[in-house]
């Protein structure tokens, strides 16, 4: 539908003068009888009449774009389908094509870039015109009152809107344009994402209404999990040396503090180890005295300067041999003090714990990576959770939570230290695991445990029904309701409790949307899916 407001509308043609002038002396002569004809006739009927008999005289064009001159309001007058956007003409651009005295205009929505906005290409007598040679404007009516004005921009040969047309696309545009002195004003309804339903037809489809309004969202959840030991402060003990065992002081489940003797092994390679310093030490000694007196000597001009160098080089490396040696006998934990067997080898505890595992008996030949120990730490462990991939937004490190034992009353609380990047490929859950304190020891490896994840309870301005929620694509979406029916909004969601959702951007607190039965409009909507475009 189009209406233009044009100035030379008040122009009448010779012809229309005559018409104008019979009129007028006819309207004096029967002026009294129209009017006693008329009197029993109801104001709104006569005015119906003279509607319908004005609607009669006009000319196809002149449904398309009125003369503002002769007051006549065809958005409300006319109730035929010239006004629909359907039946408007697509222009070269792919745009909708408006078109009156002449002047023509394509309007697009285009969502090149990724953000929608209108382009609009001017035309005259049918061929491209300047975009600087009108002065275009829009302004927006959605379906809940709100407006909004779109300024143009000039963009190569077309003119662009300065902000974005935000979703959904269901509106009345009212098209202002300036040419010169000539104002043009053109109608466009746009209703893509529109579902239209009657009351009876809405209640038979059980779709429940409801309004966005504020909430508060508690975000919590109850996680299955198992104590373990703490990672950190657990070691597996090897001895790092093949050899016989004889002697084991330390008992499964006895409490070691570190350096403590667990294992004592008689070993014929640490034996080779502490037999190698000590002849390197010997030699470190004879090298010594030998430079000693080489450098008296040469200070003495007795021998010569390269005998005393030479010397000097022995001593070194003699130096160097028995570094090595000792440097050996550190990294197995061995002592390297000649004092005692030189085959004995003392297996110690890495750090204050408890032994949880032992796997090492009297007169057993045991090999150098043979795991012989397992020393834990159990004044810290860990609470491995199972995270399904719905409770993941809920899961965070830092996140404070409960735990409470299944099998008795006791519960601690605590922080999650990890939360696992990967989804299991056959569970199609993440591993987390929360650190808890546990100077009692009551919490023991093995034992089965629930995790309540806390959060804090927040106040949100817009919040709606989970079940109103649907998806469209990559869009979550709100089916508002509108007077004829539901427009498809998409949302931006926030903190969910599992019951209410928060709306962070889409739709604002008051606004009555689909609840229960919104997947009935998401079918409806699918089927017109194929004629969606921009």
């Amino acid at each position: 539908m189009k209406i233009n407001f044009n100035k030379s509308a008040f122009n009448l043609t010779k012809r229309q003068g005559i018409a104008i002038a019979l009129i007028l002396a006819t309207s004096v002569i029967a002026g009294t009888w129209i009017l006693s004809a008329s009197a029993s006739k109801p104001a709104a009927e006569q005015r119906e009449q003279s509607s319908h008999s004005e609607a009669k005289e006009h000319a196809d064009a002149e449904h398309h774009g009125s003369k503002a001159g002769d007051g006549h309001d065809h958005a409300k007058e006319h109730g035929d389908t010239e006004h629909h956007e359907n039946e408007l003409k697509s222009g070269p651009h792919g745009g909708k094509l408006f078109a009156e005295d002449g002047f023509g205009l394509e309007l697009l929505l285009s969502e090149d870039g990724g953000e929608p906005g209108f382009r609009v290409w001017l035309f005259q007598q049918g061929k491209p015109i300047s975009p600087t040679a009108a002065k275009v404007s829009i302004t927006l009516v959605r379906p809940g009152g709100e407006k909004q004005e779109i300024q143009f921009s000039t963009e190569k040969d077309y003119l662009k809107s300065s902000s974005q047309i935000a979703e959904p696309h269901v509106f009345e545009a009212s098209i202002s344009v300036l040419m010169g002195n000539t104002p043009f004003l053109f109608i466009y309804n746009r209703e893509e994402g529109k579902i239209e339903l009657t009351a009876e037809q809405v209640k038979a489809a059980a779709i429940g209404m409801q309004q966005a309004t504020p909430a508060k969202i508690k975000t919590a959840a109850q996680l299955p999990g198992e104590i373990r030991f703490n990672e950190d402060r657990t070691a597996h003990v090897v001895p790092r040396l093949a050899g016989v065992v004889e002697s084991v002081p330390a008992n499964l489940g006895q409490t070691v503090k570190r350096g403590q003797v667990l294992a004592v092994i008689a070993s014929t390679g640490l034996s080779e180890q502490r037999s190698e310093l000590l002849a390197a030490q010997k030699r470190l000694s004879l090298a010594k005295a030998t430079y000693e007196r080489e450098k008296k000597l040469w200070e003495e001009k007795i021998s010569a300067e390269q005998d005393y160098l030479q010397a000097q080089q022995a001593f070194r490396e003699s130096e160097i041999a028995v570094a090595n040696s000792q440097q050996k006998l550190i990294a197995l934990g061995a002592s390297t003090t000649g004092s005692g067997s030189l085959n004995r080898y003392e297996i110690r505890a890495p750090f204050d714990g408890m032994v949880v595992e032992k796997h090492i008996a009297l007169g057993e030949a045991v090999k150098e990576d043979a795991s012989i120990f397992t020393i834990s730490d159990l004044s810290s462990v860990w609470a491995e959770i199972v995270v399904p991939a719905k409770d993941l937004n809920v899961i965070r490190v830092g996140e404070k939570v409960v735990v409470k034992a299944t099998a008795f009353d006791s519960k601690a609380e605590g922080s999650i230290s990890y939360v696992g990047a990967l989804l299991g490929q056959d569970t199609r859950t993440a591993k987390a695991r929360v650190t808890l304190a546990n100077p009692k020891m009551a919490w023991r490896p093995g034992l089965f445990v629930n995790v309540e994840v806390i959060s804090g309870e927040a106040e949100v301005p817009v919040s709606v029904l989970a079940e109103a929620i649907q998806t469209v694509g990559d869009k979550s979406i709100v089916f508002v309701k509108v007077s004829d029916g539901f427009v498809a909004q998409p949302v931006e969601l926030g903190r969910s409790d599992g019951k209410y959702v928060e709306v962070v951007k889409g739709i604002k607190a008051g606004t009555t949307y689909a609840a229960s039965g919104s997947f009935v409009l998401k079918s409806e909507l699918g089927k017109g899916s194929a004629e969606h475009s921009h």
